[in-house]
């Protein structure tokens, strides 16, 4: 099913109807500013264990989450004081953050060394599915193992129809990842560069 929602001003109503679907256990492909995800409710088990197998994933590569806002990722996360200063700068933006998993991160989305990645995308559509539901989403690529990355919805829905209950139309997003930053013990390591200014980071 797609439902079309404003992507600058996103209808509460319908963001509510894919919320439903997210704390059901079901998964929606929804529009961040970097590409198109698929996610699940941070969480519901049943969901997590669909998205690994829709992604074909080993349980030991945990997939990144968004929070809302840089409050809410402290929640999750340990953030030193020089982490705090640069996401406050740089988010909502195209940024993964690795830190430190708090005891609030469910195991299986922990790294053996206890890490997460953490996005707050600058898209409404992210961020109002994220205020609702009142904790994290999980983000992934709305891509097929091996396959490339989705930008239309129309094309999601017909490629993954099978495993999504529900596909967010916010117009088509051009895919470009995420710059991923490790941020763990305040020390600051571009892990990958892509959408998003690094220049700052040495």
């Amino acid at each position: 099913m797609i439902i079309k929602i404003n992507p600058d001003n996103p209808q509460e109503r319908l963001l509510r109807k894919a919320v439903e679907v997210l704390t059901g256990g079901g998964l929606i492909a929804y529009p961040t500013d970097t590409c198109y995800a698929i996610g699940c409710d941070l969480y519901n088990l049943k969901g997590i264990n669909r998205i690994y197998h829709l992604k074909r994933r080993p349980l030991n590569k945990p997939f990144s989450f968004i929070c809302h806002d840089l409050k809410n990722i402290s929640e999750y996360a340990r953030v030193g004081n020089y982490a705090y200063k640069v996401m406050k700068r740089l988010l909502p933006g195209p940024y993964t953050f690795v830190l430190e998993a708090s005891r609030q991160v469910p195991k299986i989305l922990q790294t053996r060394r206890r890490t997460v990645g953490i996005r707050v995308p600058d898209h409404p559509i992210a961020l109002g599915l994220v205020g609702l539901l009142g904790h994290p989403i999980i983000s992934t690529s709305a891509s097929l193992p091996d396959g490339p990355v989705e930008s239309d919805p129309y094309e999601i829905e017909d490629k993954f129809r099978p495993h999504l209950e529900l596909v967010i139309d916010g117009g088509r997003v051009l895919p470009e990842p995420s710059s991923v930053i490790s941020m763990i013990d305040d020390l600051p390591e571009v892990i990958r560069a892509g959408k998003g200014d690094i220049s700052g980071f040495g």
